[in-house]
């Protein structure tokens, strides 16, 4: 998909929210696209008397929300197809017993279709990137990325050890592990009009030998990308790593390797002391905070000390099968109530302060793009940076009265709210419809696919009803 070098594309008469470092909020604004990147912000009637008259396209916004694009910064886009198959269920028959069957059955085309599938549900809830939290055949998901038209750091699932393994994972190396995804990153990294960036993935502690550990440490610092990574989700994690390495925790005993670094994406980091908080402040870890999937299976995650002690904290939908549901906008509402609760449930009293909308917001925008090594380009509507923005209708059911815009985005905004999307300066979805992929069919190809890769598997999901 080439960029539209050529294009002047104005838009005016919007309620611009730029998320930029000085929280600017144009209520009549308008802003100017040219090929890939915003030329132009400011006030309606200034944009349109310089540009309109060589713009390539001219829209009229008629008071509807413009945004920066939504950035999910913890999604297995190859999990899409295994959406059901394991409600319900404890962690380790979740993992164990339906999670590494699917996934080590997957081809590269089930990872394609099931990217391709993901990426529906992303781009209907307004995301422009996410961030690969580890999955199967990263030349499906590229494929996929480029068709859909978003943006994407690509990780594949990497583990050289631990218990419970398929028998085709068991056999793998550390060295395949380290140079399979170094050719990952040659083949694909900044491909697609350098909407894909290729990031190394450590699957989480209990599956990865020191050697795997350091070795990614010291590859991802040589390439300069980043590090994706399950840390501290459950508090058997910590105490495997206390039994078989003799430090207090996970993210106690990355800290004493050096791993802790700015460009390590923490994915969940539930169980997590006060000690262990200062460790990732003082490396600049970011932290994907997934509220949806951390209440289904993992616990309340201290995110409010996190920002506190000024950790960039985003947000992630998790997998399919962790969570059901990819809308990053259900996260946003989940993620300040949930936290809200927690400081009466940890503290005694009620905090309705805690995470507000504004926080909240710059979590799937600013956080995001930080959390992706990508903000000097994307997460902030500014001069210079990407095109990559989304169109929110307030004027439904959902959103009226429109009394704060800010508080209506967290807590009032559903998918359906989101009209359209750009991306790298191309229109992703215009006026609800997807434009990069024919949506009906991608839906026909995924149920077939799912059904034959769970027989492969040999995964039965039981049923929950008597069927007559």
């Amino acid at each position: 998909m080439e960029t539209q070098k050529d294009s002047l594309i104005v838009l005016h008469n919007g309620f611009i929210v730029t998320v930029d470092p000085d929280s600017r909020v144009f209520r009549n604004g308008g802003l100017v696209v040219e090929g890939d990147r915003i030329k132009a912000i400011g006030q309606s009637p200034e944009i349109l008397q310089q540009y309109s008259a060589v713009a390539t396209e001219v829209v009229d916004l008629g008071g509807r929300i413009l945004l920066p694009g939504f950035i999910n910064t913890h999604v297995h886009t190859s999990q899409q197809l295994a959406r059901g198959i394991a409600d319900d269920v404890d962690l380790m028959t979740w993992l164990h017993g339906r999670i590494w069957p699917y996934e080590s059955n997957m081809t590269e085309e089930d990872s394609y279709i099931s990217t391709l599938l993901c990426g529906i549900e992303l781009i209907r809830s307004g995301v422009t990137c996410f961030a690969e939290a580890g999955g199967q055949h990263v030349s499906g998901m590229a494929r996929a990325v480029e068709l859909l038209g978003i943006r994407a750091c690509l990780t594949q699932s990497t583990m050289d050890s631990g218990q419970g393994l398929p028998l085709n994972w068991a056999t793998l190396t550390t060295d395949y592990c380290i140079e399979s995804q170094k050719e990952l990153y040659k083949t694909y990294h900044n491909t697609a009009d350098g909407r894909i960036r290729i990031w190394f993935g450590l699957r989480q502690i209990m599956n990865a030998t020191d050697r795997l550990l350091l070795e990614t440490r010291d590859a991802a610092k040589e390439l300069r990308t980043g590090i994706h990574m399950h840390v501290a989700e459950i508090p058997y994690e910590n105490q495997l790593v206390h039994d078989t390495r003799n430090v207090d925790g996970t993210v106690a005993y990355m800290e004493k390797i050096g791993l802790l670094n700015e460009n390590l994406l923490a994915a969940h980091s539930v169980w997590v002391n006060e000690s262990e908080i200062s460790y990732l402040s003082k490396g600049d870890v970011k932290v994907s905070h997934c509220p949806a999937a951390a209440m289904r299976m993992l616990g309340f995650a201290p995110i409010k000390e996190m920002l506190d002690s000024g950790i960039c904290v985003s947000l992630g939908t998790d997998g399919a099968p962790s969570n059901n549901r990819m809308s990053i906008v259900d996260e946003m509402y989940l993620a300040s109530l949930i936290n809200k609760g927690r400081e009466a449930h940890t503290k005694g009293e009620t905090n309705p302060t805690a995470l507000p909308a504004e926080t909240v917001l710059k979590m799937v925008t600013a956080n995001g793009a930080k959390s992706v090594l990508w903000y000097s380009e994307i997460g902030s509507l500014e001069t210079g940076k990407k095109a990559d923005f989304i169109v929110v209708d307030p004027f439904k059911w959902t959103m009226v009265p429109l009394l704060d815009s800010i508080s209506s985005l967290v807590y009032s905004m559903r998918t359906e709210n989101i009209v359209s999307l750009m991306c790298n300066g191309r229109w992703v979805m215009k006026d609800r419809k997807i434009i990069t992929v024919n949506e009906e069919e991608v839906l026909l190809l995924a149920q077939r696919a799912s059904n034959d890769l769970l027989k492969r598997a040999g995964i039965t999901i039981p049923n929950k009803m008597n069927m007559v």
